[in-house]
């Protein structure tokens, strides 16, 4: 079966087994009808689905006859079985169809698919790894259905040693160790964030790269925190689902499993780093012995571990062992067995917070793991400085004075560095609020700026630290005034004259990293952010405890670029480490806002407008209440405010929103501003939903001509433009003028910057060319916009429910019913608990397909629903008009002209008196109507 046979059939067999038996026999037997090559292929692949039920008598994993090395599955040649487990096997496989060369580890399911617990493991690593997107996280590289009908997963290969196998054959010193072990701290982290525990973490599942790289592997087994499953953690056949060496107690015990299981399996791995050994040493290694120990003994302090091992060495070994040793004792000890607490609750809360301590030990600075003393903190601090502070060791009276005066003069010096911070940011916020006059005219802060350029090239010449400060001040500025491309001019220098320096602080690094990622990404290079930003993300950790507010800063910045590529996961984890950062402890409310905006945008992107919504609520409402109502974070707030009303057809609620977004932004930025242009670009879009379409047009051609001279004419802003530019020349019934516009918008979005809006702008392609009797042209636009959304955002994103809608019209449009119909199921069940407005999109289709065919009260029943569908909003109100139109269709159809031309001519007067402009649907009821006859 080949990749595009594979693509048809794979939607229609999943909307198959939505249907009933009886009605899923009938679509079949139609299909058999007019296509019985499809029909057959589609009836083998659910024979295969409800094979033989003798599962259990049957070994749990046995070998595909087609699994033998050499063979191809799919287009991949198997090369090397590497193991076999619950689920089935996995090989070591290549690439061999000629499109491109890559090994991977090809996952197989064992043949039958006959239990559905298996499958639905299956299925459910499928949907897990699709969700992860780490680098030190193994990726999903493809899956499918092999012509032998054999499931496989394709994931990354990963070259390389389990981290046990890897430290000892090495040698790896502790310090290695350590920033290793923070590597699989990240993945985990990662995981959790997006409600996954992995459940099974082991050496064996943490593989280390020749080039020191860690990759988390096999998520099998892993659980999804929303899934509400609370089944005992063994299989069918009584197989622990897990492996008992790693297990935490509460999944000995066959409780629900929850972060803190995996906090403490990590625990056992890094005693294991420490150690080279397991946590407990038994006397008889039997499951039981292992299962009291998990559950009731303590385990021996690592240190106390390594001098066990001392007598069975060498004078040399031994000698190496207590150095060991010294190094664990301590704040190691405390932090691993804090990890391995018996009670979850006396864990570490969170993964990041044992990575956090781990690295205040690394840093020298007090950990959690302990009670902290007044002492243990003093002698925290005198072994940082045991240098500065070895001459002051005299006397106990000498010693607190000496900390006494230090710790005097770090305060002084703390209060002065705020103070010349606070009179930076006061300045820089001062002309940032001060943008550009009413009249578009920009103020005389340009030649502040080139006068301040010129004055630090002069006066800060023996001063590059200083230099490179001002230069990161006025590339600020300029992004506050919206000139994006001087900013990055100007941040281009500074980071040439940073490496430049010998040793330049991280604080500067870090910050200048972050700002050039800021105007990176403001321009629409967003891949170019992350380019300039990832290379110093290891930097942010390691000093986030000393720098957190640029470190907090950094992770938001790097978390915008990555949500503007789509990678919606990486920029949540990023997001909640600044969000921790600004909580606690700089206390930084503004920045928790910021924060809190940007979560909540996630839930946008994510096809979840209701809870975006409340997100940005309660962020507005957080910083009114710190009096941050005129912060320009506020202008951004309302606009996505704005931004999901629409989403949600409140078109009226909208225009209040972006009314007010819009006053505030030429108050405080200028007519000209790049914010201010974008929400006008929204308001225009309100005057589209609202029938003002030549005042859209306009409002869009103005926008636009400003916007291209900001930000240049590829930029994805200037992409979006030409969408709603295409849609407005459609609703006006210019359809060449629609294409000529939509085509721009996909041509832009093609580009680096645009690639997540392009699902989107092929949709509006397709749209206008469904309109225009040009299905097959919109199907295969259509086929673009599912495979890119799916591979973004999953099979589960309700857009693509929507796109299957716009593939049931089209198909329908050309006479292919069967298909059509199986199409817009799949629509309808997918957007059932999604979205209620595109829900009602998809039953309209459906309806006016059945009303076509023999179900006529079927689907007059979904019209009579969708008529009496709730809100104000202006889709609401379109959706209702057209269930109308649709039912008057139908009655037409059944001979009942009287009747349905009756309700069209009422339909199409109250369409002219709120439509004055006409728009799509008047046209779509006028040729309705007139074939009612």
């Amino acid at each position: 079966m080949d990749l595009e046979r594979w693509q048809r059939l794979s939607p229609l067999l999943d909307a198959l087994f939505e249907l009933e038996p009886a009605e899923r026999e009938r679509h079949l037997a139609e299909l058999r009808q007019t296509q019985p090559d499809l029909a057959a292929e589609l009836e083998e692949l659910i024979a295969l689905e409800h094979g033989s039920e003798d599962f259990l008598s049957e070994p749990v994993v046995s070998l595909a006859p087609s699994a033998r090395t050499g063979a191809m599955v799919g287009p991949y040649r198997l090369e090397l079985l590497l193991g076999e487990g619950g689920m089935g096997q996995v090989w070591q496989a290549a690439r061999a169809d000629g499109l491109y060369q890559r090994r991977v580890a090809l996952k197989l399911l064992r043949p039958g698919l006959a239990d559905p617990n298996l499958r639905l493991r299956f299925t459910r690593e499928r949907q897990i790894l699709a969700r992860l997107e780490h680098p030190h996280i193994a990726r999903l590289l493809d899956a499918g259905i092999s012509n032998d009908s054999q499931p496989y997963l394709a994931l990354e290969y990963v070259e390389g040693q389990p981290i046990t196998d890897y430290c000892r054959s090495r040698a790896v010193p502790l310090e290695t160790r350590l920033a290793l072990f923070q590597q699989i701290c990240e993945a985990v982290s990662h995981a959790h964030a997006n409600l996954i525990v992995h459940r099974d973490l082991k050496p064996s599942n943490i593989m280390v790269t020749p080039g020191g790289e860690v990759r988390l592997l096999d998520f099998g087994i892993a659980k999804l925190l929303d899934t509400g499953n609370k089944t005992v953690e063994r299989t069918r056949t009584g197989v622990r689902a897990f492996t008992l060496h790693y297990a935490a107690p509460e999944q000995v015990r066959g409780e629900p499993v929850t972060t803190m299981t995996d906090v403490y399996s990590l625990g056992v791995v890094l005693y294991e780093l420490l150690t080279d050994a397991k946590p407990y040493r038994l006397k008889r290694q039997t499951d039981a012995e292992w299962e009291e120990a998990i559950v009731a003994r303590d385990p021996q302090r690592p240190s106390q571990a390594l001098l066990r091992n001392t007598d069975t060495s060498t004078l040399h070994d031994a000698a190496g062992l207590r150095r060991r040793a010294r190094a664990l004792a301590g704040d190691l000890d405390n932090i691993t067995l804090k990890a391995l607490a018996k009670r979850p609750e006396q864990r570490y809360p969170s993964v990041e917070a044992l990575a956090l301590d781990l690295q205040r030990y690394q840093t020298g600075r007090p950990v959690q793991a302990r009670p902290q003393s007044v002492s243990y903190r003093v002698r925290k601090y005198v072994q940082r400085h045991r240098w500065a502070l070895a001459t002051a060791l005299v006397v106990a009276t000498v010693l607190l004075g000496a900390l006494g005066i230090v710790a005097w003069q770090a305060r002084e010096a703390v209060r002065e560095a705020a103070r010349a911070q606070a009179m930076q940011d006061f300045v820089i916020g001062l002309i940032e609020s001060a943008g550009v006059a009413a009249d578009g005219k920009p103020l005389d802060v340009m030649a502040l700026l080139k006068a301040a350029e010129e004055r630090g090239e002069r006066g800060l010449s023996r001063e590059p630290h200083a230099r490179a400060e001002v230069l990161g001040v006025i590339a600020r500025i300029h992004i506050g005034l919206g000139n994006y491309r001087p900013a990055l001019s100007v941040l281009q220098r500074q980071t040439a004259m940073i490496a430049s320096m010998p040793d330049p602080p991280s604080s500067l690094r870090l910050q200048a990293a972050a700002q050039t990622g800021r105007a990176q990404r403001l321009l629409g290079e967003a891949r170019n952010c992350i380019a300039t930003m990832q290379p110093l993300l290891e930097v942010a950790r390691r000093e986030q405890v000393q720098l957190a507010s640029q470190a907090a800063d950094f992770y938001s910045q790097l978390g915008r670029c990555r949500r503007d590529i789509g990678e919606l996961r990486s920029a949540r984890v990023l997001y909640e480490r600044s969000l921790a950062l600004r909580r606690d402890p700089l206390g930084d409310q503004v920045g928790v806002v910021d924060n809190l905006v940007d979560l909540a945008a996630l839930h946008s992107d994510a096809g979840q407008p209701e809870p975006a919504l409340q997100g940005f609520r309660d962020a507005l409402t957080q910083l009114r209440a710190i009096d941050g109502a005129k912060d320009p974070l506020a202008i951004d707030i309302l606009h996505n405010i704005g931004v999901v009303q629409r989403e949600l057809g409140d078109a009226d609620a909208a225009g209040q929103t972006l009314a007010e977004a819009l006053a505030l932004a030429t108050r405080q930025l200028g007519a000209q501003h790049p914010s201010t242009l974008l929400v006008r670009r929204q308001l225009a879009g309100v005057h589209l939903d609202q029938g003002r379409l030549r005042e859209a047009a306009r409002e869009l051609r103005d926008v636009q001509q400003l916007l291209i001279a900001r930000l240049g004419p590829d930029h994805s802003d200037i992409g979006a433009l030409w969408n709603a530019r295409g849609i407005v020349a459609w609703e006006r019934g210019d359809a060449a003028a629609a294409l000529t516009a939509l085509r721009q918008a996909t041509r832009v979005w093609r580009l680096p910057g645009g690639e997540e809006l392009l699902p989107e702008g092929l949709s509006h392609y397709a749209m206008v060319l469904h309109g225009a009797g040009r299905d097959n042209d919109a199907l295969r636009a259509l086929d673009e916009a599912r495979r890119l959304r799916v591979a973004r955002s999953g099979t589960l994103h309700p857009q693509v429910g929507d796109i299957d809608r716009q593939v049931g019209e089209s198909l329908a449009a050309l006479g292919r019913d069967v298909e059509a119909r199986l199409r817009l199921n799949q629509a309808v069940n997918l957007l059932r608990d999604a979205d209620a407005t595109l829900l009602a999109r998809a039953q309209l289709a459906l309806g006016r397909l059945q009303a076509r065919g023999d179900e006529f009260a079927s689907a007059m029943q979904r019209f009579e629903t969708i008529s009496q569908l709730d809100g104000t909003g202006a889709e609401q109100r379109a959706l209702r008009w057209r269930a109308r139109a649709y039912a008057a269709e139908a009655l037409c159809r059944r001979d009942e002209v009287a009747l349905g031309r009756g309700e069209l001519d009422t339909l199409a007067g109250e369409l002219t008196a709120a439509l004055p402009e006409g728009g799509a649907l008047p046209r779509e009821v006028g040729r309705i109507r007139s074939a009612c006859r």
